[in-house]
């Protein structure tokens, strides 16, 4: 990647009505779940993450209306879902600069905090300093900013990096479209990356070791889940995620009667999650 400041998938966000039955959803698919984070007064949302090795999962949800979620409340009124992608980024003002040298009208940096209700009772601050690409331009439906940790000992907190079910890392965020070729260019466009034709969809890299973007219509989406799986999901935009586990047989056994194996993996159907697939495959390095 020639972006020099925006360094690879740093968290994805699973927007949601109900925040905290969300977050009971996704205790009973294996993941150790933080407690509920409160965010500044002007984002007007609350979270719940799910922390890996590099990157983790972020559950929002709206609690004050603002005009800052006014495109996270337009989003849930059609579906639940990913609805954004986080990339990391070292330097949120060197990272604007970057991306509007490129012709982008790249927005911020904003920075923010919440408290953090830390193992043992006590109390720390989550800070971070923000951007986004413009609002117009989501490839497939999502939505990408970047996010500079301040304080990432009140974030990646080791207590909440074990899973029952061994996921370690993000690998993949697939996203269904009707367009999946000029939806995976758009992106690549965005954080200058060249996407990579595969014989029925468009992967994009997002840097270094971190998760991929896959693009595929309708078609590709079949071929990869079975209807069992693929039920409850949307139309169109992020439909799965992929994620490694080191312990298949724990993943298998979190998900309990929910969980549908295929070709040697496992997976949470879209009506189960969140509308979102959440396929569990084996860790390889």
């Amino acid at each position: 990647m020639s972006l020099q400041h925006v360094l690879g998938v740093d968290h994805v966000m699973v927007t949601v009505r109900d925040l905290d039955a969300s977050a009971e959803t996704w205790r009973r698919l294996g993941f150790t779940v933080s407690p509920r984070g409160t965010h500044s007064p002007h984002l007007g949302s609350g979270n719940y993450t799910i922390m890996f090795g590099e990157d983790y999962l972020e559950l929002l949800g709206i609690l004050t209306e603002t005009e800052h979620n006014r495109p996270m409340r337009e989003f849930l009124r059609e579906r639940e879902g990913v609805e954004r992608i986080a990339f990391t980024t070292d330097d949120a003002a060197a990272g604007v600069r970057e991306v509007q040298a490129r012709g982008l009208n790249a927005d911020g940096p904003v920075h923010f905090g919440r408290p953090v209700e830390l193992p043992g009772g006590k109390l720390g601050e989550a800070k971070f300093n923000v951007f986004r690409w413009p609002l117009d331009q989501a490839p497939g439906g999502i939505r990408i900013f970047a996010c500079e940790h301040l304080t990432r000992d009140t974030v990646w907190v080791p207590a909440w990096q074990s899973h029952a079910n061994g996921v370690r890392r993000i690998l993949r965020v697939e996203v269904l479209t009707g367009d999946p070729a000029a939806a995976a260019a758009q992106f690549g466009r965005l954080i200058d990356e060249q996407p990579i034709t595969e014989a029925d969809a468009w992967r994009v890299r997002s840097g270094g070791n971190r998760a991929e973007i896959l693009f595929y219509d309708a078609a590709g989406f079949a071929r990869r889940y079975p209807e069992a799986v693929r039920k409850g999901a949307a139309p169109e935009g992020a439909v799965a995620l992929v994620l490694a586990s080191d312990d298949l047989p724990g993943a298998t056994q979190a998900l309990g009667a929910v969980g549908v194996a295929h070709g040697g993996v496992v997976s949470a159907p879209a009506h189960a999650a969140n509308g979102i697939i959440v396929s569990f495959v084996p860790q390889t390095a």
